[in-house]
């Protein structure tokens, strides 16, 4: 998948975050590491013992009236009353998770490539699978100035300090309104690199806040969406578009965490070779007026190292020179299925178009027109039956690859071609809504 290959290229760049959760502590503990209820709960059991306290905490026959920091910040109470601290209770319990399981994918990656890690978990997993070269910083901590190759930032602390760890709901507060070193810290790396979000929700508030500014960013600067969120489970299409249209998050789903490094390790090698090559490519394309070739055009990976190394140059997709370049690849490629076992090609324009708007609303940006143009030429040489003249081949990738389109795309799409097209195929796809 090309989403595979833009993370690798991202890593091979250095330019990669990973944003991990507790389901990133599950994978690396065999499911052992505690989800935040869990952790609560064994807590009362262990120290405050009554099922009463507990049941209207967390009562098993519906919903509790309090959010899960709401009912630390009960618990801490609770405990003081018997000289017990939550935040040493809780670094106590998770100071005993240790790695285990079978996860050579992560383990591969975690100790042979160069990313940093930003992790609302107070645990030491990431760093201890990384090894010796990563520094961890939390709060309460001096900041190491040294360089290193992994790098791990506690956003809500660390086992190492507990007292500064974002527990109850006074700590949340605290920490969502105040401007620390870690909070801008995490807004930083958002706007400056490829972050995977793994093993974690949307439900905290201060993420939604800062994803809500990064995605401001995209919108303001025209760049494409750097964020992917791996969901182990299928996800819905609207949760998909609420993830894309407010935080400008693409969905990665039905991923397990192995499966996702095993992806991106495959994908290494070709990132890591076409890195320095297409960067200076890229470079020379825009600012020196050389042009991209048939023959390179002619293979589908090229497109997708186009797109990563205007990434990589901090090119906005808005500027004269990425749209000129931006008609001139697509122009060669439609210019491509013209000739004599040109099949292929169609398949790759449609591959390369879904994927573009997968990445960035092109809806009123100077590559609108051209990517309209493109999409309605695409779909008027597809078909779903085998039909003489058509592709068939390009037809199965638009029906597999409609959802990833973001929302704004796809409407922009269907009316752009319920006006030009007749073709019943492309019709039927782009009414999908």
């Amino acid at each position: 998948m090309s989403e595979y290959f833009e993370i690798a290229y991202a890593a091979a760049a250095k330019r990669l975050c990973l944003f991990t959760g507790t389901g990133f502590s599950k994978a690396l503990t065999a499911n052992a590491a505690p989800g935040w209820q869990e952790l609560l709960e064994t807590i009362c059991d262990k120290h405050i013992g009554s099922s009463e306290f507990k049941d209207a905490l967390f009562p098993s026959g519906g919903a509790s009236a309090l959010q899960l920091d709401e009912a630390a910040q009960v618990i801490a109470i609770e405990l003081l009353k018997i000289g017990k601290n939550i935040h040493e209770e809780i670094a106590s319990l998770i100071a005993g998770l240790a790695l285990s399981g079978d996860y050579p994918e992560a383990k591969k990656f975690f100790q042979e490539r160069s990313f940093r890690v930003v992790t609302t978990n107070y645990d030491k997993l990431a760093e201890t699978l990384a090894g010796p070269d990563c520094p961890s910083l939390s709060p309460g901590r001096p900041i190491p100035r040294s360089t290193s190759r992994v790098k791990a930032y506690h956003v809500h602390g660390s086992i190492e300090v507990p007292g500064r760890m974002v527990v109850t709901a006074d700590d949340y507060f605290g920490f969502m309104h105040s401007e620390s070193y870690f909070s801008r810290k995490l807004s930083t790396v958002l706007h400056e690199n490829t972050v995977v979000i793994l093993g974690y929700s949307l439900g905290d508030v201060n993420l939604k806040y800062i994803l809500s500014d990064y995605r401001g960013f995209v919108r303001n600067h025209v760049v494409s969406n750097s964020v992917f969120f791996v969901s182990r489970k299928p996800v819905d299409q609207r949760i998909s578009d609420y993830y894309s249209n407010c935080y400008g998050i693409r969905v990665i789903s039905n991923t397990e965490v192995e499966d996702f490094f095993r992806s991106v390790n495959s994908n290494f090698a070709a990132a890591e070779k076409c890195l320095e090559g297409s960067v200076n490519n890229i470079k020379k394309v825009l600012y020196e007026k050389h042009s991209f070739t048939e023959k390179y055009l002619q293979v589908e990976s090229s497109f997708y190292e186009i797109v990563s190394s205007i990434g990589a140059v901090g090119a906005s997709l808005d500027e004269d020179v990425v749209v000129r370049t931006f008609e001139d690849v697509i122009a060669k490629k439609m210019a491509l299925t013209s000739q004599s076992g040109a099949w292929p090609q169609y398949v790759q324009l449609a591959s390369w178009l879904t994927y573009l708007g997968s990445l960035v609303d092109v809806r009123k940006t100077a590559v609108e027109n051209t990517f309209l143009k493109a999409v309605l030429f695409s779909m008027n040489h597809m078909s779903k039956s085998m039909k003489l003249g058509y592709s068939w081949h390009a037809y199965k990738v638009w029906d597999a690859r409609w959802s990833s389109i973001t929302a704004d795309n796809r409407a922009l799409i269907a009316g752009y071609i319920l006006d030009n097209s007749a073709e019943a195929d492309a019709i039927e796809v782009a009414s999908r809504g």
